[in-house]
């Protein structure tokens, strides 16, 4: 049987939309994935929809529709994504706006639901994940909760025949394996193929990643013209066995140690990655290199699926104001210094040393301390304050303390930049899988 041919067309909401193109284009492709959802990201969402019940889909989902949608549907390929992030209705519309704009004679789009479970949670206190509280505990300062669905809520768009699938919240792999359960025939309780397509999944979800980009470190770990880096594709079998390759003449690479370090990414217990489909088993997993830019992939197996789902809650967590300064030339982190120690200071007078503040010199200590930058003297140095404050005017003090030292601090500094920003935190729980109801809407051009 010819490979089911599924290529990563983004692996977060800001990813390039050049390769996602190339793989539209000249991938051969049956399927491409736009996996675009991170934790944070559809609470931010939720906050754009509440100002504009318009939006509160992914920013950048009318570009990318634009740059793939005359090649996929030339070519047939389905498009999978989450980019419907708050709002996957609006998002169905955007993408039927885009064919009109771009003459397309007709499209089906496929919008899911189900995934926002903030009314049950609101009305059922349950216990929140890592943590001594509950839901309740929130009361007020809630903004989203979205299960993640599995592969079984897109099928019925599949069955459908949709050209383009548009979703909410849906775990990352289950966009990869939907399409594979279609192709292939699976059965939903056939774990140890379902744990094959999760693997699938779970190595073509953060896009470049496994072909070459984040992981290069000069001298070490070289990766060949990474400002052209191609996106993943995966040729698989219809036992679940594949290969990870990328585009002839494309940047990166792939090969097993890229496509080890994604395998092992975010990944707690190899013997148990829970899944809304399979509680998935990578132990076995084998990666053989097949040729350049090739690996073979097989091995994994599954267990059945959890009996919950898990809910991501987004929650107001007050605001964080920022501030930061540069001084450069001879003395450049004593003046730093001195700088850090009036803004210590000076939080003291104003009662505000109390809040969860950083105060450190960025090329210096920033990242790991004191004690690794103790020996350096650097050409410049950067001064940054950073606090979480329970009001926006609090948090807009900090950063003008920072700018107050154009005259009241240390000679020449200079380049002062301040910013203030809500935190929209996250929150993990579970809820009974008959409490989520997934739901699919057709919608034509």
């Amino acid at each position: 049987m010819k490979p089911f041919r599924i290529g990563s067309g983004a692996g977060y909401s800001g990813d390039r939309i050049d390769p996602a193109q190339d793989l539209a284009q000249r991938g051969e492709l049956d399927v491409l994935v736009f996996e675009c959802l991170a934790e944070r990201t559809i609470a931010l969402a939720q906050l754009r929809r509440s100002l504009d019940s318009r939006v509160g889909y992914d920013p950048l989902l009318r570009q990318r529709m634009r740059a793939v949608l005359p090649a996929c549907v030339a070519q047939g390929v389905t498009i999978i994504t989450n980019m419907g992030a708050a709002n996957p209705r609006a998002a169905g519309e955007a993408v039927l706006e885009v064919a009109r704009e771009l003459g397309l004679p007709r499209l089906r789009v496929a919008v899911v639901t189900g995934d926002d479970v903030l009314a049950w949670m609101q009305a059922n206190d349950v216990p929140l994940m890592d943590s001594d509280q509950s839901v309740r505990s929130l009361e007020g300062r809630l903004i989203s909760a979205n299960a993640y669905l599995g592969a079984d809520a897109l099928l019925p768009a599949l069955q459908a025949g949709a050209d383009v699938v548009i979703t909410g919240r849906v775990a990352d792999p289950a966009l990869f394996l939907a399409p594979l359960m279609h192709r292939f025939g699976w059965a939903a309780d056939d774990w140890p193929r379902m744990g094959q397509g999760i693997v699938v999944g779970h190595l073509l979800e953060c896009a470049a990643q496994v072909s070459g980009g984040y992981i290069a470190d000069p001298g070490f770990v070289d990766i060949p013209r990474l400002d052209e880096v191609g996106f993943p594709l995966a040729e698989v079998q219809a036992d679940g066995s594949c290969v990870i390759t990328k585009l002839a003449g494309t940047g990166g690479r792939v090969d097993r140690l890229t496509c080890t370090a994604q395998l092992l990414y975010e990944l707690e217990d190899p013997g148990r990655y829970l899944q809304p489909d399979v509680t998935a088993d990578f132990s076995g997993v084998h990666l053989t290199e097949v040729g350049p830019d090739r690996v073979q992939v097989g091995g994994a197996s599954g267990q059945p699926r959890p009996d919950q789902l898990k809910v991501t809650l987004g929650y107001r967590e007050g605001f964080i104001g920022e501030g930061q300064i540069s001084y450069a030339g001879p003395g450049a982190r004593a003046r730093g210094e001195l700088a850090l120690a009036v803004l210590e200071r000076r939080l003291q007078g104003l009662g505000l040393a109390a809040l969860e503040h950083r105060a450190e010199l960025i090329g210096v200590n920033a990242m790991h301390g004191a004690g690794l930058g103790a020996d350096r003297e650097p050409y410049e140095v950067r001064v940054r304050l950073v606090a979480r404050t329970p009001t926006r005017a609090l948090a807009e003090q900090v950063g003008q303390e920072v700018e107050a030292l154009y005259l009241n601090g240390p000679a020449g500094g200079g380049g002062v930049t301040m910013s203030v920003r809500e935190v929209v935190a996250v929150a993990s729980a579970l809820i009974p899988r008959d409490a989520v109801r997934p739901e699919c809407q057709i919608l034509e051009l």
